[in-house]
């Protein structure tokens, strides 16, 4: 949190290769602070921190607009194509005691692509890093986001449709982290109103959690 008529939410980005992880980071921030294209190879290979202007109309407390303050930090993908596991945790582990070693981490963000379905194996490298970085509490301060949303409702599903015919991969994952996912069209340029709805989801999750905050120390 910042001051009285502010509030800070730090989060981290987490997925695999081609899942749109660095573009999620950009539509969060509305920016371009994070280098995202199409490649044959992880684009990510450090971690880096964006940062937003101050967002309007995006929460409020006791009748007062605050004005939102949006940290994320970006990671190297997992499996990565140059780096090693090891590598990839100490990287991120380092960036994130110190960017959010005093203030702490409010959200998790695993990025997943809607288009593709989620089978056992794929799954299990990126939540056992998460699982490593975040401790025996990782659950409740994760969220799902599942990108290439337009491609499901080019197939004409609705979230509703598309759930209902999800891997029980997926459905077990979402179930394990309390129902905490969005879905996000990442493939454009995210337009204010949207992102604004996407902050507030991501809020509504903060709140679930009591504003809770996950301190994080150097591993002894």
């Amino acid at each position: 949190m910042a001051g009285s008529n502010e509030m800070t939410i730090n989060l981290i980005v987490f997925g695999r290769t081609q899942t749109g992880k660095s573009a999620v980071g950009n539509s969060l921030l509305g920016s371009s602070d994070f280098e995202s294209r199409c490649s044959p190879s992880s684009v990510t290979t450090r971690c880096s921190l964006g940062r937003s202007c101050y967002i309007s109309e995006v929460i409020r407390r006791n009748g007062f607009e605050l004005a939102l303050h949006v940290q994320v930090l970006d990671t190297p993908s997992y499996p990565h194509s140059a780096l090693s596991k090891e590598q990839v945790r100490e990287t991120v582990r380092s960036a994130l005691v110190h960017h959010f070693g005093k203030e702490g981490l409010h959200l998790a963000l695993l990025v997943l692509r809607a288009d593709l379905p989620l089978c056992p194996d794929e799954s299990n490298h990126t939540i056992q890093l998460i699982q490593e970085l975040l401790g025996p509490t990782w659950k409740d301060f994760t969220a799902v986001v599942l990108t290439h949303a337009d491609k499901a409702e080019e197939a004409g599903l609705s979230e509703e449709a598309y759930l209902h015919s999800a891997s029980s991969t997926l459905l077990s994952l979402l179930s394990s982290v309390q129902q905490k996912y969005i879905f996000l069209d990442n493939q454009k340029s995210i337009i204010k109103e949207e992102r604004v709805i996407v902050l507030r989801k991501l809020l509504n999750f903060i709140r679930q959690n009591n504003y809770q905050v996950l301190l994080l120390k150097h591993k002894e």
